[in-house]
């Protein structure tokens, strides 16, 4: 079956950065579903027209992938705002941040705590992978036609692309931020 919008691709890939880096590898396949929100569309654009075992090699400037890092959500809070226990790196969404944070900080991102100081956090509300130019070597592994559920969910489920912020006002796991 060629892809086509509207389809479920189950791919593989390596991602690494420009200096080839390794930033992410999916061994077993992953479903997808083109036309949807699953995939930034430049995947999806290189996908269309190819079949099962198709290999192919994307370079993905940050315009086309995560945009460009925006020093605007870049947040310095007070220590005493958050719980004892925080370790960089940590995740928080937007609609967890505590009271008394900067009233600008926009509410629908999920922010890294990047650097904690004896009397400030620093919080960067910026996709980790901002600014940074990707290299995708991916593989087809499999291609079918999508359910009428896919199809209205607009997605396989998988969401490696996306960071969506919803209703956990729990500090989240860091590796969440990665896909």
């Amino acid at each position: 079956m060629e892809i086509t919008q509207q389809c479920v691709v189950a791919l593989t890939w390596t991602l690494k950065d420009t200096l080839g880096e390794t930033l992410d590898v999916l061994d077993e396949p992953v479903e997808f579903l083109l036309g949807g929100h699953d995939l930034l569309p430049k995947i999806e654009v290189a996908l269309q027209g190819h079949a099962r075992g198709a290999k192919l090699h994307l370079q993905i400037e940050p315009e086309d992938a995560f945009g460009d890092f925006d020093e605007n959500l870049l947040f310095l809070e007070p220590r005493a705002l958050f719980p004892v226990d925080l370790e960089e790196g940590l995740t928080i969404e937007g609609t967890a941040l505590p009271e008394g944070t900067h009233p600008d900080a926009p509410r629908n991102v999920l922010y890294t705590i990047t650097e904690i100081y004896p009397e400030h956090v620093v919080l960067d509300g910026n996709h980790p992978l901002s600014g940074i130019a990707l290299r995708l070597h991916l593989t087809v592994e499999s291609v079918r036609e999508a359910t009428e559920d896919e199809v209205g969910q607009g997605s396989c489920g998988a969401g490696f692309f996306k960071i969506e912020v919803g209703h956990n006002h729990e500090l989240a796991d860091p590796d969440r931020t990665l896909h």
